[in-house]
């Protein structure tokens, strides 16, 4: 399934738009990693701890997005956003949210 984010694909007409898609996904981090990522924050540098959850986060919430996508009968989606919240202490929720279409083959 082609995902993408801008509003049209570049040699394929959109033949039909099925509707608006969305996955979402809460996540939470543990108390070590939080401990961990702050020494970094302290220190200085990048947190790769928190790094692969938000990537871990994108890629449940896109996933999420494209099955529901396919259910629809859709084989693309376009204008694809991301949007990251944190909740509450530990908690991250992502959201992917795009239109579902079907494409010419």
């Amino acid at each position: 399934m082609i995902v993408t984010t801008t509003s049209n694909i570049e040699g394929k007409q959109i033949e039909q738009y099925l509707g608006l898609v969305s996955g979402e996904v809460i996540l939470g981090a543990n108390v070590v990693r939080d401990f961990l990522a702050s020494i970094t924050d302290i220190i200085g540098g990048r947190s790769g701890t928190y790094e692969s959850k938000l990537a871990e986060g994108r890629d449940m919430a896109v996933e999420e997005m494209v099955k529901k996508a396919r259910n629809m009968g859709a084989n693309a989606v376009v204008g694809v956003d991301l949007d990251f919240e944190t909740l509450r202490d530990g908690m991250m929720m992502c959201i992917a949210t795009g239109t579902a279409v079907k494409v010419k083959e």
